[in-house]
């Protein structure tokens, strides 16, 4: 090994002996082979220079005028247990030697000596002292190693607990914000989040942890020390505990909103990346940062680590050391991404159960309405199978029942024989009530008078898509509903105009048997309310648009048309209008327009 190998640039070697001519021919030999050598006549000389240099190794004399040698060993080996040290001697003494190796030298050396012996003893000294403390340096990064790797690991146990312990969103993120900045958890001053949103087309800030001066951290960090409050406990009492310490750091992480688009900003570059990014002095990895986020963070160093799941992107950890301005190593960014990857998992689960939690209450809701709503539906159906007789009726005994009628009636008019008139006036008399049939069917509906009182219009709309929800998910018909609360509340019949809805939404859905989409919007002013239902089904030939509402009249989409006979009476009914149109693009739209009468305009609470 060569000295630079042996020595780290600082040290030297000492030779530690009374005579200047034994000094100056290792100075020289030495220098020569790249050490740097010192001199010390005395012991007391020697004790100077171990406090001024950095001393890798003594050639140490047994008789200095002022100590023995043998004398110095014991303290040496206590307090400078590093150095090398060779003893040097004049006597060949065994016994000498051996105390000297047990006291704590390295090597013996007799006076006189090769310079050959010299360098191989200096060398194989120096070479085991490199060993020893390579040796030691691993054994300390194993230890901090294992350490750390076994604080992750309860860092981790302790916020998987978190997570588990609560599935909604908000304290989902305070809890790894929290991991973040925790005497327990990373110790970074501060942490921001920012997710992208649900149709992943803006980075927004959501959430942030942190002190906004020296003076904040310090009494933030002192209550909790005096408290002695652990990283659950910060966890459970966050919002109660630091609420006020956390607003500027909020205020600052609610400005953020970078669009996807911005493919050059940091933070999306990270995401799509998916890589870890070290800003230090305003750059990151060469390349200039936006001004911008600077400024916003009020900090020119700190660490980007993006957020994902298996499935997709879903934002950025931003941490700093804004208080302490301690550097962020890279022990510590991959302490981070470690803690991001558990993140990341936990923010997917929250966004899963959401959605779970969604899709039982919409499946909640349509089982409620099916079992209070059977009768509407069996009415609904009432209706459609009567329709469908009632087209074929008409069709089939229309023309002949009324010719049959009308030459019963002719008859009368030209016979004489009472006989034969009194046959004639039972074929007439019969036909009539066979054409007094036909036309009933037209009215099958009871002629029952609206029953109206103040009703709220959008749980009415609401309701009545839900009793259709089987029919749309097994047809893949996906519904928007543009009800922002508050809404009106009508003066109507509530029964007449949920089955009006019915007919209208299962017109719709019928339109659309390979899928499509619902949509159901509302307009109203000061006088009036208007529901559009729109599907994106094929559509009506604009010929037929006028006739569909007709009794009887049928096409592929809309059925027999007893159904929108039904909902032009109970709109008439209740002083309102009724139309059909071509969607804007496919489709149709049925508008049905009621007027604020009896009770007024009011809104739901």
């Amino acid at each position: 090994m060569q000295p630079t190998q042996l020595l780290n640039p600082d040290e030297v070697i000492v030779v530690v002996d009374d005579s200047i001519d034994i000094f100056l021919l290792f100075q020289d030999f030495l220098g020569r082979q790249g050490f740097t050598v010192l001199h010390a006549a005395t012991a007391a000389e020697f004790f100077q220079l171990l406090s001024t240099r950095n001393v890798a190794m003594a050639l140490l004399d047994i008789g200095l005028p002022d100590k023995r040698g043998t004398e110095l060993l014991p303290e040496l080996a206590n307090r400078y247990p590093e150095m090398a040290i060779i003893m040097i001697t004049g006597s060949s003494d065994l016994e000498t030697a051996l105390s000297c190796l047990r006291l704590g030298a390295d090597d013996y050396l007799t006076k006189p000596m090769g310079l050959d012996e010299l360098s191989h003893s200096i060398h194989v000294t120096l070479e085991k002292r490199r060993l020893v403390i390579d040796n030691r340096i691993y054994q300390q990064k194993l230890e901090a190693t294992t350490f750390r790797t076994q604080f992750l690991h309860q860092l981790n146990l302790k916020m998987s607990s978190a997570y588990l312990s609560s599935i909604e969103l908000n304290d989902v993120l305070q809890a790894i914000l929290v991991g973040i900045t925790a005497g327990e958890g990373l110790q970074f001053n501060r942490a921001f989040l920012a997710l992208f949103d649900e149709n992943h087309q803006t980075l927004q800030g959501r959430l942030a942890i942190g002190p906004s001066s020296r003076e904040e951290a310090g009494r933030v960090w002192e209550e909790i020390k005096v408290k002695n409050l652990h990283l659950n406990d910060i966890i459970l009492n966050f919002q109660d505990s630091h609420q006020d310490a956390n607003q500027e750091v909020n205020r600052i992480i609610k400005g953020l909103s970078v669009p996807v688009t911005a493919t050059d900003h940091t933070l999306i570059r990270a995401c799509d990346e998916r890589q870890s990014l070290l800003i230090e002095h305003g750059t990151a990895q060469g390349h200039p940062v936006s001004t911008e986020l600077l400024d916003l963070l009020q900090s020119d160093t700190f660490v980007i680590v993006p957020l994902f799941s298996p499935s997709q992107s879903l934002g950025v950890l931003i941490a700093d050391n804004f208080i302490t301005n301690h550097p962020i190593s890279a022990g510590d960014i991959g302490d981070l991404e470690i803690f991001a990857s558990q993140a990341g998992i936990a923010i997917e689960h929250s966004y899963l159960y959401t959605n779970m939690l969604h899709k039982m209450q919409e499946l909640e809701a349509v089982t409620q309405e099916l079992e209070k709503n059977k009768d509407l539906l069996v009415d609904a159906e009432r209706y459609t199978a009567l329709g469908h007789m009632a087209a074929q009726l008409v069709h089939a005994i229309r023309n002949p029942i009324t010719s049959i009628g009308g030459t019963a009636r002719l008859l009368t008019r030209r016979v004489t024989d009472p006989d034969i008139l009194k046959f004639l006036d039972i074929m007439a008399q019969d036909a009539a009530k066979v054409e007094s049939t036909l036309e009933d069917l037209f009215n099958f509906v009871a002629e029952n008078k609206p029953q109206k009182s103040n009703q709220l219009l959008y749980p009415l709309i609401r309701k009545s898509v839900m009793l259709l929800y089987g029919t749309m998910k097994k047809q893949g018909v996906r519904y928007q509903l543009d009800l922002n609360d508050p809404g009106p509340s009508l003066y109507i019949d509530a029964q007449q105009i949920r089955q009006m809805f019915l007919h209208l939404i299962r017109n719709a859905v019928e339109a659309m048997p390979a899928g499509g989409l619902l949509h159901i919007n509302i307009k109203f002013d000061s006088e009036k309310v208007s529901i559009l239902i729109a599907d994106s089904g094929s559509g009506i030939i604009n010929s037929n648009i006028a006739k569909v509402s007709d009794p009887f009249f049928t096409t592929k989409v809309y059925g027999t048309g007893m159904g929108l006979t039904l909902v032009k009476k109970i709109v008439a009914e209740h002083q309102g209008t009724f139309s059909l149109q071509p969607g804007p693009i496919s489709g149709t739209v049925a508008i049905v327009t009621l007027p604020l009468g009896e009770g007024g305009m009011q809104t739901e609470d």
